[in-house]
């Protein structure tokens, strides 16, 4: 069972402190989940942490908070060597593709090595629900902000750009994410786009924005659109609370 169009939900957040694990599935994951339409079954759920070079330990946590929640889980890793015969194959299995955070520069340039890109594509064509926070967000889009080369934000527009939108990541949590985004947009370095608080998300189907959710109060996602005098726009998103 997989949407019956392509579907991405890019936020920042999807995942909450946990009480009996450290971190557990969050509203916008669950709101992911639902999406997929799965009945009758524990949902796959597959999970991808390129972006923190596949930390063995951040990938067992997902399995104790998607056990938690009665998905059954799988996830991709690249390193050392991918630990699926076929990337394709398993992505397209799945109801559900979920990536964390991190280096965005780095995980693209591994799917890029292994034919991740492509694959996500045809999962992202056949219905599969992509979801993910920060830099498994700002993936789907043309670019974005980030902070894989430094602790000074750079631009980045080298995305899968399954979407053709930039993309603005934690817009309210860290200081130099919003004037950067807009100045990179401002001068066309990244093309109009879409930005989320954190515990935000933006909800596509096909290439479409549907809608802006979030999974805690005072969370919004925006819109930043470049005027003709090189000047931006920026508006704050209706965001329906989970």
């Amino acid at each position: 069972m997989t949407a019956d169009r392509p579907t991405i939900l890019a936020t920042s957040g999807g995942a909450v402190p946990g009480r009996r694990v450290r971190w557990q599935v969050g509203p916008l994951t669950d709101y992911a989940v639902e999406l997929a339409g799965v009945t009758g079954r524990a949902p796959k759920v597959c999970f991808l942490a390129t972006a923190c070079g596949d930390r063995p330990g951040l990938i067992r946590e997902f399995y104790e908070a998607a056990l938690l929640r009665g998905f059954a889980p799988s996830h991709l890793a690249l390193f050392t060597m991918p630990n699926v015969e076929d990337v394709t194959a398993h992505l397209l299995d799945q109801d559900v593709v979920w990536v964390w955070g991190g280096s965005v520069a780095g995980l693209l340039a591994m799917w890029r090595l292994h034919g991740v890109d492509e694959a996500m594509r045809q999962a992202w064509q056949a219905g599969v629900v992509l979801t993910g926070v920060s830099a498994g967000s700002i993936c789907w889009h043309v670019g974005g902000t980030t902070d894989s080369f430094g602790p000074d934000l750079r631009p980045i527009d080298t995305g899968l750009a399954l979407l053709p939108y930039s993309n603005g990541v934690h817009y309210d949590s860290e200081e130099q994410r919003r004037p950067l985004f807009q100045r990179l947009i401002a001068d066309g370095t990244l093309p109009d786009g879409y930005a989320t608080d954190d515990g935000a998300g933006l909800l596509y189907q096909g290439t479409e924005l549907v809608e802006a959710v979030a999974e805690k109060p005072g969370a919004f996602g925006y819109r930043v659109s470049r005027n003709p005098d090189g000047t931006v726009s920026e508006e704050q998103l209706p965001t329906r609370l989970l």
